[in-house]
């Protein structure tokens, strides 16, 4: 079994199990902080005459570390952020944001009691982004305190009663989210309406993170190398998008979408099917090192798919034939889980896990999002 890049399993120093966002462990309440740098959720001891500081203690066969941290300034707000901030972090601001929360440049009026509780929903879903995006080795800035040029923004925002609805989406490094998206209810009912399989927080900051990366990585940032690559797979982005997105509301998705695309939006627009492929990767990625973390392995399950083979990938699998293979055991690996996984919801009466099907088109653009993140990045 491979090991997990981003792991979510983790041990308190008194040895019993604890999780990626808790902040104490409830068996010897020992305080707890997430180090994104380590992708390891740390038991804490206050450092001794410095107050504020903390130091991971020893775990099993690792020792003290000898790094001081702080926790994020939204530690005790309603963000709940358990993520710490190593000392002479330069951009880490006073006090400090921790790499996750600096990236947040737009809050809604927290004096509004539900904006609070929809504010820690986010939080909670945009810490564990961030943190798959570090362990894949993406650039991961804030386009406040760190990279103005290329970094990342999010702005959390909420319509004024009787004001023009919020739309969720990316434009130039900015990832704007109606915060209303927070609401269940709200959700469910904008899921049905739309015909959609699945709607999450975390899908939503996937999708469009998708957006932010296809511009610094394929259309510009490492290059102009993947523009070609993302046009013979997905399309020409150049088709006029405002156009092609009012087609698909008026109109639907084609009746054959599923035989080329992971989702019926992906169908609307090259840009929409690279964002909705990205997050499918990371729905893959991080729920394979979930499961790694615990010792699950869609390797081990009792089922017999049909597997997806190298020719599937075609000319694709040739500039790196190693590469190729390792990614078709990942996708053959997550199908195998998924089903598990899918039954188990049907067993407890909630719809599926995964909701798709992956087609062998769906499987080549889904190959070159894995190649596109695992070439180096320049600038």
């Amino acid at each position: 079994m491979d090991r997990p890049l981003t792991p979510r399993a983790f041990r308190c120093r008194c040895g019993r199990p604890v999780f990626f966002r808790n902040t104490q462990c409830l068996a010897c309440q020992t305080p707890l902080g997430y180090d994104p740098v380590r992708r390891a959720l740390l038991p804490l001891e206050p450092v001794a005459g410095e107050p504020g500081a903390w130091r991971a203690v020893a775990v099993g066969r690792r020792r003290p570390g000898a790094r001081s941290y702080r926790r994020c300034r939204h530690f005790d707000g309603p963000g709940g952020c358990n993520w710490l901030v190593e000392a002479g972090d330069a951009h880490a601001g006073e006090p400090p944001l921790c790499r996750s929360c600096r990236l947040t440049r737009t809050l809604p009026d927290l004096t509004v009691p539900e904006n609070a509780g929809y504010w820690q929903l986010i939080s909670s879903a945009q810490r564990r982004l961030v943190s798959t995006l570090l362990g894949l080795g993406l650039p991961v800035k804030s386009r406040t305190a760190e990279d103005p040029q290329h970094g990342l923004a999010f702005d959390l925002l909420r319509a004024p009663p009787g004001g023009p609805a919020v739309v969720t989406g990316h434009a130039d490094g900015v990832i704007t989210l109606d915060v209303e998206e927070a609401d269940d209810s709200i959700r469910e009912r904008r899921r049905h309406d739309l015909h959609e399989p699945y709607r999450t927080l975390l899908g939503h900051l996937r999708h469009e993170t998708g957006h932010y990366y296809w511009m610094r990585l394929v259309d510009g940032g490492s290059g102009s190398r993947w523009i070609e690559p993302f046009r013979a797979v997905f399309g020409d982005e150049r088709e006029d998008y405002a156009a092609a997105l009012q087609r698909h509301y008026q109109q639907g998705a084609p009746p054959d979408w599923a035989q080329r695309h992971v989702s019926a939006y992906a169908s609307s627009h090259p840009w929409e099917d690279w964002a909705e492929t990205w997050a499918h990767y990371l729905h893959l990625r991080d729920t394979l090192d979930t499961a790694r973390s615990f010792g699950v392995d869609g390797e081990s399950v009792e089922l017999d798919y049909e597997r997806f083979a190298l020719d599937t990938l075609g000319e694709l699998a040739e500039p790196d034939r190693g590469q190729a293979e390792a990614f078709l055991g990942l996708v053959n690996g997550w199908m195998e889980l998924t089903g598990v996984l899918n039954e188990l919801s049907r067993s407890m009466g909630l719809h599926d896990f995964y909701p798709f099907v992956l087609s062998r088109p769906a499987l080549r653009k889904l190959y070159l999002v894995h190649r596109v993140i695992g070439a180096p990045v320049a600038g």
